[in-house]
């Protein structure tokens, strides 16, 4: 296709980042062109498949990412309208406010943010009644403050999941409800009005929603502007590079790959990258030119590196007692979070992933081999399943990082060892307490496979850091609104940005921040 309009503003990506900047700006009146590299998620059957979600992996990129060593590996990444929201768990936390400071952890140090809490609490309110979170402030000793509570009230727990909380407050700990985005009218505890979108089935975590349920950015966000005039879609548009003036200050051209396999060439006033942070930083790193030889916005030589994907467990307990629970993500917990009684450092989070059902149990027996008593055959264990997520923070490190090689493709480099001691500690006070929560003792199975984990690399659903912002340009790629200190109209909005990842899913974060930009953008074009 060839293009002839000139937009205020063109994003590259409609993820949590990209779809919700696009959302705020679209509505405030801006001219804006999304480019997606997917096409919309087909809606079929598949979509509520474990076996094609997660045994197959039917929805993943068909694409090749290589390691330190050069071993291919795929990622765990998806290319759709939405982005990775179309199959997130939809679990939208606030960073602690202790997470914007400098927090010192056993394997090194997490460095401050460049803004507070404060500066983006307005936003997280904003963000949570825009992706329709359901939640009750107040229930985690660990959060900050918040101007307005939720719009929506907590989802509730099924009766298994409510003898799980109440058993953690008998030990003296903090359970609360999980805040989730999803489009729920609960008539009573555990049962959905008729009028409700989401009917709490046990399709919540990991599968995109056939019934537009869940607060994915394409159902929150690009859906809604989408018949608006001021609103252009382009799917299947790869971006190759980004060209700039000959002063290198100024994008001029956003170079996109058709799936009709022409090229054509795009341009705005403004120019956001958000395509997440593996992507984001190797689209800078091919836009390298004579004025940004080492990849734009890269003076720092920070572009690529600081990659952080956070330390997780997915793990599934056996309960004694048969756990009938369909919609289980309703419980979390974060009493450790910032350390405890025989610890020192931060350990992280908990919270309950969706219930595992028989087609992944089978997938993953052979790594259960020997770990389960032979009076609990596999076809047992799904009804006993109680399914659960650990969450420790990964720490900025400049050799994790992401690199181009000539052919264009990804060259990602982590240290999968990484400040894991915290987590490590985490299951182990979890694995202390399963015969006090009605569990088998000892039997902490591994999901693996909800993680798309053939690879420990390969579990890269919660990227970061790898563009981030400062106030320093020497140390930093962007400023505090996150535009490229390099270049006068370039902004990247993705997780990207990130200097540190916390112990909480990221998503939320993103969201309030493209939010906040895209306010300073509105004021930017007037």
């Amino acid at each position: 296709m060839a293009d002839d309009q000139h937009y205020d503003v063109v994003i590259i990506g409609t993820g949590a980042g990209g779809g919700t900047l696009g959302h705020r700006l679209a509505t405030n009146g801006a001219k804006v062109l999304w480019l997606e590299r997917g096409p919309f998620l087909p809606r079929e059957r598949d979509n509520w498949s474990s076996e094609a979600v997660f045994v197959r992996g039917k929805y993943l990129a068909p694409e090749a990412w290589y390691d330190r060593h050069g071993n291919e590996f795929q990622p765990e990444v998806n290319y759709y309208v939405g982005g990775n929201t179309k199959f997130y768990g939809a679990a939208l936390f606030r960073l602690r406010p202790e997470d914007f400071g400098e927090l010192r952890h056993h394997g090194g140090i997490s460095p401050a943010w460049p803004i507070s809490y404060d500066d983006l609490e307005p936003y997280y309110t904003q963000a949570e009644h825009l992706y329709l979170v359901h939640g009750q402030h107040g229930e985690d000793p660990t959060e900050g403050p918040a101007s307005a509570e939720y719009a929506y009230p907590p989802v509730s727990h099924e009766p298994r999941i409510q003898q799980l909380s109440d058993d953690l407050e008998k030990l003296g700990l903090h359970p609360f409800h999980l805040p989730i985005g999803v489009n729920l009218e609960e008539v009573e505890p555990g049962r959905a009005a008729r009028s409700s979108v989401c009917i709490r089935c046990d399709r919540v975590d990991g599968f995109p929603c056939l019934l537009n349920a869940k607060s994915d950015s394409q159902v929150i966000c690009v859906d809604p502007v989408l018949s608006k005039d001021n609103v252009t879609l382009v799917t299947g548009a790869n971006v190759q590079r980004l060209e700039t003036d000959a002063s290198g200050r100024t994008v001029t051209g956003v170079v996109t790959a058709l799936d009709d396999g022409s090229t054509t060439t795009f341009t705005g006033d403004i120019v956001v990258v958000a395509c997440g942070a593996a992507n984001s930083a190797a689209l800078l790193l091919k836009s390298r030119n004579d004025r940004h030889p080492d990849g734009l916005a890269n003076s720092s030589g920070v572009v690529g590196r600081h990659y952080m994907r956070h330390n997780n467990d997915a793990l599934m307990a056996v309960s004694k007692e048969p756990n009938p629970t369909r919609f289980q993500k309703t419980l979390a917990m974060n009493d450790w979070y910032l350390g405890a009684d025989d610890w020192d450092f931060p350990l992280g989070g908990i919270q309950m992933l969706g219930k595992s059902d028989g087609e992944e149990i089978h997938a993953q027996a052979p790594r259960w081999a020997g770990k389960i008593s032979p009076d609990l055959p596999f076809d047992v264990l799904a009804h006993h399943a109680v399914d659960i997520w650990l969450c420790g923070e990964d720490l900025p490190q400049a050799d994790n990082r992401v690199t181009v090689d000539a052919e264009g493709a990804i060259h990602l480099s982590i240290d999968e060892k990484n400040n894991v001691e915290g987590v490590k500690r985490l299951r182990h006070k979890l694995d202390g307490m399963l015969s006090e929560l009605g569990m088998h003792e000892h039997h902490l199975l591994d999901r693996s496979l909800y993680l798309h984990k053939s690879m420990p690399i390969g579990a890269t659903a919660h990227q970061a850091g790898t563009v981030r912002f400062g106030t320093d340009p020497a140390a930093s790629a962007l400023d505090v609104n996150c535009k490229a200190h390099d270049v006068d109209n370039l902004y990247v909005v993705d997780t990207s940005f990130f200097p540190s990842i916390g112990a909480v899913n990221p998503s939320l974060t993103a969201i309030a921040n493209a939010l906040r930009v895209g306010d300073h953008l509105t004021e930017r074009l007037r």
